[in-house]
């Protein structure tokens, strides 16, 4: 089943007393591009995270944000710092003597200067915060991927239906194609017998007929019809894959243009002109649904 490289998947929860959340969002890209927002001294999660992703994703831009908050269970040490508390003390006092300013020194006015606490916090764990965020960012992922597939399905649908669209016009095409040839035959026929109708001269059937057949072998357009549906064959078998077939289904919509464009070189008639801007347009509208194709 193909997959569409646009998609969204988000999980938030509790792992080890932390909470953590993980969004994972992709748009179309010709490559595989990774960018991941962690939080500041977490960045050891990047290349790990960027691994993950890469072993279920091969195409597209995704972006990846991550919070992580503090544990419950990592004990936290807040120590004052003394010398600067007396520095703030006495610099407090030598205002209040100097410009006669009531006293109000308190602790909470104290504790409001910079600087005033130091925290201090054991090193992180890196190896159990990497599985507790890999657990979160699989949740994360399976959302994301199950949208990628439901995507994926609708692209495939839409292409399958143009597809049939064009092979439709295609059939028109072979049989107004014949057509065409027995009109140019039939109007060969009649200019001759205007033309020699005043004089006793018989028509040359054998030159008339080969002029039938150079006509008929420039305005054949066969072997292009058989390819276009050899490549929508190809087409529906890449369209079954499981695999990334993005850009083998790309090449594959370039030959199907060229097909296109060899055939209307080739016609002669007003309506099969018109035919052939028809299955180009479908061709561009497929096209434009296979860049979002993983």
């Amino acid at each position: 089943m193909i997959k569409s490289m646009t998609g969204f998947g988000r999980c938030e929860t509790q792992v080890n007393g932390r909470e953590i959340s993980v969004e994972i969002k992709s748009v179309n890209h010709r490559y595989f591009e990774f960018s991941c927002r962690t939080p500041r001294g977490f960045g050891f999660l990047d290349d790990k995270l960027k691994s993950f992703v890469n072993s279920a994703v091969s195409r597209g831009k995704i972006d990846m944000f991550v919070t992580i908050g503090a544990s419950d269970e990592v004990p936290c040490e807040v120590t004052v710092n003394h010398p600067l508390v007396s520095g703030y003390i006495n610099a407090m006092k030598e205002i209040r003597d100097t410009y006669g300013i009531s006293d109000d020194i308190s602790v909470v006015s104290v504790s409001r200067f910079p600087d005033v606490f130091t925290i201090h916090k054991p090193a992180e764990d890196e190896e159990q915060i990497t599985n507790d965020v890999l657990q979160v960012a699989g949740v994360a992922m399976q959302s994301f991927l199950s949208m990628r597939k439901a995507e994926g399905e609708k692209l495939r649908a839409d292409i399958i239906s143009r597809a049939q669209t064009i092979l439709s016009i295609v059939d028109e095409i072979d049989e107004r194609s014949e057509q065409t040839v027995k009109e140019y035959e039939e109007r060969l026929l009649e200019r001759i017998k205007q033309t020699l109708e005043s004089y006793d001269v018989e028509i040359d059937e054998q030159r008339v007929l080969t002029e039938v057949a150079v006509f008929s072998d420039k305005v054949a357009v066969a072997e292009e019809t058989v390819r276009l549906r050899s490549h929508f064959e190809q087409l529906r078998t890449f369209l079954e894959c499981d695999e990334p077939v993005g850009r083998k289904i790309d090449f594959i919509i370039q030959e199907m243009n060229r097909e296109a464009n060899t055939i209307g070189s080739k016609v002669s008639d007003a309506l099969l002109a018109h035919k052939v801007v028809d299955i180009k347009s479908e061709i561009e509208k497929i096209r434009e649904q296979v860049q979002n194709i993983e």
